[in-house]
């Protein structure tokens, strides 16, 4: 049993340093280095990942999983426009929204775990958008889709050599003022309107 755990442990580590690290240098970051982020050893990472393309699936299933139990959380927050700002902070600190975009091409589509996950993910984040709208907190023309994709860009770390902490606190801010915007009337907003399918043919 003790093992398990570990070997339960050393995943969580390894699945958590590959995220910061690809959310910062992309997927093509040494495997040595995931491993030495993550406080273990090589063959710890090559025991439980045999190539890059497995630690690859495996941080995306992951990051889907973390997304929905974030969501799922979330949703446990009486105000709706609430719940909504309490998952976006969520997965902000999970770097979730860094990561998802630069893996997921790298994963073979068809894969019916992979499949799943991604929907049961992206259902519950759907939730607490459309709650969110029904309340009347959020505006009727913010969709999945806006709501998705700015924390895409929010999440991304900034160029230069700015301090990784200072980007961290500044993605903090960013996701802040994004909240404050929504909250606030304006006028109709321009461009394409995209919905959770449109996402999926594009």
């Amino acid at each position: 049993m003790t093992m398990r755990a570990d070997a339960r442990r050393n995943a969580e580590r390894l699945l958590a340093a590959a995220r910061e690290l690809i959310s910062e240098r992309g997927p093509n970051v040494p495997l040595d280095e995931v491993a030495k982020l993550a406080g273990v050893g090589i063959g710890t990472l090559y025991r439980r990942f045999p190539d890059r393309d497995a630690l690859l699936r495996a941080v995306v299933l992951d990051a889907l999983a973390q997304t929905r139990d974030a969501a799922e959380r979330a949703a446990e927050t009486e105000d709706p426009f609430e719940a909504l700002a309490t998952y976006l902070r969520l997965a902000l600190e999970l770097r979730v929204s860094a990561v998802m975009p630069q893996v997921l091409d790298l994963v073979i589509h068809g894969d019916a775990e992979m499949d799943a996950a991604r929907e049961a993910s992206a259902k519950a984040v759907e939730a607490l958008v459309d709650a969110a709208r029904e309340s009347g907190d959020l505006p009727e023309d913010v969709t999945f889709a806006d709501v998705g994709m700015m924390l895409v860009r929010i999440a991304r770390p900034l160029p230069g050599p700015m301090p990784t902490e200072l980007k961290d606190e500044l993605a903090r801010r960013h996701l802040e003022l994004f909240l404050r915007g929504l909250r606030t009337p304006g006028g109709p907003l321009t461009g394409p309107s995209l919905s959770r399918e449109d996402l999926g043919r594009l």
